[in-house]
């Protein structure tokens, strides 16, 4: 049974914890203890009846407030698939949750107030599923009992948001009129928005198909550990642990070790102590090459026939996370895998504005500012441009003197 990984977005109060709340209710996906205790909560709706938001917001101050403040993960499963559910806060001042939750994600549902249409923070997340290259966007146009369940009210909202996508170069976009709070279009089609033809939420997630086209950059291997337990019975054995990234990963083909640039073969490959040709993508597995090379943490495995980039230069797009602007003069560390590296922010080019997508020079970069930058760093980086591997094309950045994550970036090119 395959999985979905799926992130919910959209501005404050569009209802997306509903939405969470209410999938995982109507496909009887809670605990009888979890709905004691939403019940305790006394957190009710207009109409008296039980807010469902309650199960995906975790924090104290989420529930007293009554928004959504830090990423909530959410799992269940159907008959046809399972679900990974990420709940992203609404406010811009967390975008930086929204990243982090959407960085792993395969669709993004973005939900759109029927009452206010397409507005500055609908703009935010799409660009932000653009630039991480998301597979697959949906439109949940939200609280369609408000509007009286107004046919026209969708199609007008679902013109306005083709216009942006049409701007950003989202071509993977699909949409669907729902009330959480209702049930309606969630996990049974609604007999009042008969108009409607395509399928409810459910129904959508859980057919989805993505097209996903063989890369002709091969497979990528970042290795995580040295495998070497030098024991009477294993005193030979040297082992490579790591999750491979793409397709085509087999005993026999030659590679590359990068940074160091070092020649070998496949020579065999291990999954839980048991003997494979061939590797899949995202299986984590221990790769044996036909000769001792010298490999460490952090180093890339690659097909010799279609090696990735291996530089200390290159431009990025980056979001900010810290309160703290960025500083061109700081050193920091880029994380890209297992791989640690001090690096700086050569220059900043330039910052976009998320409503128009227009660039403006000059300016610096701060929380929850999205820009691109130079990179320069001090040791030599195995990577992909995003447009090519986004997997391999994605990195986080750390201040050294707090240990805090304070941005993330795609690379875009070679500078």
């Amino acid at each position: 049974m395959d999985i979905l990984k799926f992130i919910t977005a959209g501005s404050v109060d569009d209802g997306k914890s509903t939405l969470i709340g209410r999938l995982l209710y109507d496909t009887n996906s809670v605990l009888d203890d979890q709905l004691e205790a939403i019940k305790k909560a006394n957190r009710k709706n207009n109409d008296g009846t039980v807010d469902l938001a309650i199960l995906t917001d975790g924090l104290k101050a989420e529930r007293e407030q009554g928004i959504t403040i830090d990423v909530a993960y959410k799992y269940f499963q159907t008959t046809r698939r399972k679900f990974i559910i990420a709940d992203a806060p609404g406010h811009i001042q967390y975008t930086r949750n929204m990243v982090t939750g959407a960085s792993n994600s395969d669709l993004i549902v973005i939900l759109v107030d029927a009452r206010k249409g397409v507005i500055e923070q609908t703009k935010r997340h799409s660009f932000l599923a653009k630039l991480l290259s998301i597979k697959k966007v949906l439109v949940c146009v939200n609280k369609m009992d408000m509007v009286d369940y107004n046919e026209q009210v969708f199609e007008d909202i679902k013109a306005d948001y083709e216009l942006l996508a049409a701007k950003l170069g989202l071509e993977n976009v699909d949409y669907i009129p729902v009330s959480a709070l209702k049930g309606d279009n969630i996990v049974h089609q609604s007999l009042r928005m008969s108009w409607h033809k395509g399928n409810a939420l459910l129904d959508y997630l859980e057919t989805i198909e993505f097209q996903v086209a063989k890369s002709s950059k091969g497979w990528r291997f970042p290795v995580q550990w040295v495998v070497r337990p030098q024991t009477d019975d294993l005193h030979d054995y040297r082992g490579y642990a790591g999750r491979v990234l793409g397709s085509g990963l087999r005993v026999g083909e030659k590679v590359l070790i990068l940074p160091s640039g070092v020649q070998s073969t496949i020579e065999r490959i291990e999954i839980n102590q048991q003997i494979f040709e061939e590797a899949e993508d995202g299986q984590s597995v221990i790769v044996h090459l036909s000769n001792d090379v010298d490999i460490s943490r952090g180093d890339t495995i690659v097909s010799a026939a279609h090696p990735t980039h291996s530089e200390r230069s290159f431009e990025a797009n980056i979001s900010w996370f810290d309160n703290k602007p960025l500083d061109t003069t700081q050193q920091y560390l880029l994380q890209h895998h297992s791989q640690t590296v001090k690096i700086k922010v050569s220059e900043v080019l330039f910052k976009y504005d998320v409503n128009t997508q227009e660039q403006h020079y000059g300016t610096e970069i701060g929380l929850n500012d999205i820009g691109k930058i130079c990179i320069k760093s001090a040791n030599e980086i195995p990577f992909d441009v995003q447009a090519d591997f986004p997997e391999n094309g994605r990195a986080i950045i750390i201040d050294p003197r707090s240990n805090i994550t304070v941005g993330a970036i795609t690379i875009e090119n070679v500078a």
